[in-house]
């Protein structure tokens, strides 16, 4: 029996004709008929899955109920619920595949931590946006800027074990085109379980983080000129990236809700988006907005690159699925350690159809493209162990009692100010009326508190103001004063 409980990319959608406990029922079985859940896993326990979806918990017990009747799933009591021995592995033989389709996803084959204070600040550059915060030394800053994990939060034991085991691993005399196997092996027994993500580790090429992963895309896979359609607020290192490897890149609006799918060029080659929480308004792109984009990019014949970058922390919601679990054949999923550990590890990942990984690792052998090996065991043995679910699980924890913090300081404040992105990720956004936003970050600064503009994250005008206000990398009690100092700043200026 797996010691993993699945994390479940079901909904619940109480507009429908369909009672909400077949629905449930209906996706569990399409997914253990699918191979994306698989004979011995656990299920989670119906209290904790009808919590997330916003439902009865009678629902879930009575979805659970048809599939034991099934005989899709079964348990004993005081163990939990599993999907039934019997149920076959739903692997599919590699074929030929059809001309004008593309390959479907085939199924698996088979130091000390970084730490710091949370006074200490990075050097921040003037291309940064960032105001410097020159009334106060800089031990006494609180740095509330986004993209910032608590690394000291990784459990010291457990960071020991990972790297006694890298330690004792043999080094290869040539590294893998795609990787460690082991690592890779893991990725997709952990991509399966948590982002539905059904694809064997032949399908992953192990990276150095994002900006790795979108040199590869934009080197192996874009032609001089070719149009690149990229959130509007968005990455600002992915706009740069696409552009310096000679892509046109397209701004499209993005909303509280993500990515507007009717603002896509024709003729874009790509199309980079955030959509587990939207970088940075952090909304989480709807499920029809999803199967819209699918559809627009499918019928343009172009491709979907998926930033999962903060897909691990969502509070009070339910995950969504995966684009890659959506159509596999037209996304690219890329995944990073930055948000997760820390940014330190180097460890990211992408997963594609075979042929395009095959391209993207030729390009990375041709850029000499290495991620360090040592970090890819330590990272292997953190997933065989269940250390690294345990991490995010405790973590998340945390993260929701600094998000509460900050939704309970700023919460309340005059119109238009208004918090948004608060349901995900490691940082929220602070809406702020028209010409607001510099003098309230510049007055924060000289109370102590970096905080970043939403104007930097604009190609072009900036169509909202406001501060984006990352909660990763202070403790509760920093988190507590610094919003409290700035709702006092806000309510002066607005």
């Amino acid at each position: 029996m797996s010691r993993h409980a699945i994390e479940l990319p079901v909904t619940a959608d109480r507009a429908a004709a369909e009672p909400l406990s077949g629905q449930i029922s209906g996706q569990l079985r399409a997914a253990i008929a699918s191979g994306r859940l698989r004979a011995g896993e656990r299920l989670p326990a119906s209290r904790a899955l009808a919590a997330s979806l916003g439902v009865s918990r009678t629902v879930i017990t009575a979805a659970y109920a048809q599939l034991y009747a099934e005989g899709w799933l079964d348990g004993r009591h005081g163990s939990g619920t599993f999907v039934a021995d019997g149920v076959p592995d739903h692997a599919v033989a590699a074929g030929p595949v059809p001309a004008g389709q593309a390959a479907a996803p085939q199924p698996g084959d088979a130091t000390g931590p970084p730490t710091f204070r949370s006074s200490e600040t990075p050097s921040v550059t003037a291309a940064s946006g960032r105001p410097p915060a020159s009334a106060v030394t800089p031990e006494e800053v609180i740095d509330l800027s986004p993209g910032m994990p608590w690394a000291a939060g990784i459990d010291p034991a457990a960071w020991r074990r990972a790297w006694r085991a890298a330690g004792a691993a043999a080094p290869a005399g040539q590294a893998g085109p795609l990787g460690l196997p082991a690592l890779r092996a893991g990725l997709a027994a952990q991509l399966r379980r948590h982002r539905g993500l059904l694809c064997g580790p032949d399908q992953i090429l192990i990276t150095s983080g994002v900006a790795s992963g979108l040199r590869l895309v934009a080197t192996a896979l874009l032609r001089p000129g070719d149009a690149v359609a990229v959130e509007e607020p968005g990455y600002e290192k992915a706009r740069a990236i696409f552009t310096a490897c000679g892509a046109r890149v397209v701004p499209c609006r993005a909303d509280e809700d993500g990515l507007v799918i009717s603002a896509l060029p024709a003729g874009a080659r790509l199309v980079y988006t955030t959509p587990a929480h939207q970088y940075p308004l952090g909304g989480r792109l709807p499920v029809p907005r999803r199967q819209a984009l699918i559809e627009t990019a499918r019928s343009a014949g172009a491709l979907i690159l998926e930033d999962d970058y903060d897909s691990e922390f969502r509070y009070d919601v339910a995950p969504l699925p995966a684009l890659a679990g959506l159509a596999p054949d037209l996304v690219i999923h890329l995944g990073t350690t930055a948000k997760t550990l820390t940014p330190a590890l180097g460890v990211g990942w992408l997963a594609a159809r075979r042929d395009l990984v095959t391209a993207l690792a030729t390009a990375g052998a041709a850029a000499s493209e290495r991620t360090c090996e040592p970090a890819q065991h330590a990272l292997a043995a953190l997933l065989a162990s269940g250390d690294l679910d345990r991490h995010v699980r405790r973590m998340s924890r945390e993260y929701a009692r600094r998000r509460a913090a900050i939704v309970a300081a700023l919460g309340g404040l005059p119109a238009p100010a208004r918090l948004l992105g608060g349901t995900a990720g490691l940082h929220v956004v602070l809406e702020l009326p028209p010409g607001s936003a510099a003098p309230v970050a510049a007055a924060a600064a000289a109370r102590g508190i970096r905080v970043d503009t939403l104007d930097h994250y604009f190609a072009g005008p900036p169509a909202v103001e406001g501060l984006v206000l990352g909660y990763g990398g202070v403790t509760l009690r920093q988190a507590e004063t610094a919003c409290r100092a700035l709702r006092e700043v806000v309510t002066s200026i607005i």
